[in-house]
């Protein structure tokens, strides 16, 4: 499975397609808006996070200019009735951070202000999707650390690793295993977050 792509941008057929130039062969990319208008000029080297769906009659391939959207991406399509080209309507339309907050919030109103998203997908996906935002309150300091206040990096990687999808022993695992003294959170997460995928 083809999980990242490196090379030049050949082509961009607005509104949300790249061609990707790898050693000569080009490569049609499918990709949010958001990662579309970050996309450097024509001619110049990019990379794009890489999520492969092959079908009968497709071998379709989504990119994403950060893991987080990439992650993202792949918690939507497993909502009953997301396919990826509403995935990729959704990120177009929200951040991984403004979805996240809309489904804490279950902020059905601006869910359905996305193109394409109707009430009764807005409100599955809220459905389908809220246990795994609320799963992050569940996370306490004493679960984590010998001492120290909630609010810390190694908590907060935690808690946005549950976030997106994964079990909450599981990114406590890998978090401990990778944390050293002074890491940021978005340090923590990128890392942990290259790890579990390689897995």
């Amino acid at each position: 499975m083809i999980a990242r792509l490196k090379g030049q941008v050949w082509e961009k057929l607005p509104p949300n397609i790249v061609i990707i130039d790898t050693n000569g062969v080009g490569y049609e990319v499918e990709v949010p808006i958001s990662t579309f208008s970050m996309l450097p000029a024509i001619k110049v080297e990019t990379s794009l996070y890489i999520q492969q769906i092959v079908r009968e009659d497709a071998n379709l391939l989504y990119g994403f200019y950060t893991i987080e959207e990439k992650e993202a991406f792949r918690i939507l399509i497993k909502v009953s009735g997301i396919g990826p080209k509403s995935a990729i309507v959704i990120l177009s339309g929200l951040s991984v951070t403004e979805l996240y907050e809309v489904i804490a919030n279950e902020d059905v109103t601006r869910l359905t202000r996305v193109p394409g998203i109707g009430k009764k997908t807005a409100e599955r996906l809220i459905v389908e999707l809220k246990d795994k935002i609320k799963a992050v309150s569940m996370i306490s300091s004493g679960d984590l650390l010998d001492e120290g206040p909630i609010h810390n990096p190694i908590n907060d990687a935690v808690m946005a690793l549950t976030t997106l999808g994964y079990k909450v022993s599981d990114a406590e695992k890998m978090i401990k295993k990778i944390a050293k003294p002074n890491m940021a959170v978005d340090e923590l997460i990128k890392i942990a977050l290259q790890s579990l995928m390689k897995k």
